[in-house]
């Protein structure tokens, strides 16, 4: 018996079969755990538009992690060959919410975790991390920033109003300021005191104030 013959005898003693058992119990836990994660983020989605079909990815790519690290742990031949055939995959969807990562990875994490037999890392940590994104996805609304988009007439009338705007929210913050004859545009960051909208009515109704609008803001600011 030559050298290569043992390599190749060492590789095949290590090919052992899934249980159908552990098929399904696995498959079944990541389904759920993947209607969880999909919950969830439903629940903390704060963007623009929301898109059921990512939503449903979540759960789809649970199971899926789940079935191939079944594969390579039961069979060390196999799990080269997938080594080579996952290199050459190449993902172009852009991601447009960076929340959306995590719930990618945390998919990834748990399909692993749970076809590596460690069912209850799988379910406790899953259920911690929900608990932290609701209830940092839960606050209060009046601690997010928005906009402020203010037209006015003159730089007295511009004055006028922002003092007022001053006195109404927590933080104020000049972002942009376009001025032009007979028209200036303030784009301003704030975070409100308390849910009551009212001051932008207010603004709306001064004197050299052309129009008031109150955007919700996600934070990021491209000049």
């Amino acid at each position: 018996m030559t050298f290569q013959d043992i390599f190749k005898s060492s590789f095949l003693e290590n090919i052992a079969s899934v249980s159908v058992l552990d098929m399904v119990l696995s498959l079944v836990l990541a389904f759920g755990i993947g209607m969880f994660i999909f919950l969830i983020y439903k629940k903390t989605f704060s963007g623009v538009m929301y898109s059921a079909g990512f939503g449903i990815t979540l759960v789809a790519l649970t199971m899926i992690t789940t079935l191939v690290i079944l594969a390579v742990t039961s069979n060390v031949v196999l799990s080269l060959g997938m080594v080579g055939a996952l290199s050459i995959v190449r993902f172009r969807t852009a991601i447009k919410e960076p929340m959306d990562i995590a719930f990618l990875f945390w998919s990834i994490a748990v399909g692993i975790v749970l076809a590596a037999g460690m069912i209850p890392l799988a379910v406790f940590g899953s259920v911690v991390i929900g608990f932290v994104l609701l209830v940092f996805a839960n606050r209060k609304s009046h601690f997010r920033p928005y906009i402020v988009v203010l037209r006015c007439q003159n730089h007295d009338s511009e004055q006028q109003a922002t003092a007022f705007l001053q006195k109404q929210v927590q933080r104020f913050v000049v972002k942009s300021k376009t001025a032009q004859k007979g028209a200036i545009e303030l784009n301003i960051e704030i975070r409100m005191k308390d849910d009551n909208t009212d001051f932008v009515n207010i603004l709306s109704e001064m004197n050299g104030v052309s129009s008031a609008v109150l955007v919700s803001y996600n934070g990021d600011y491209m000049s």
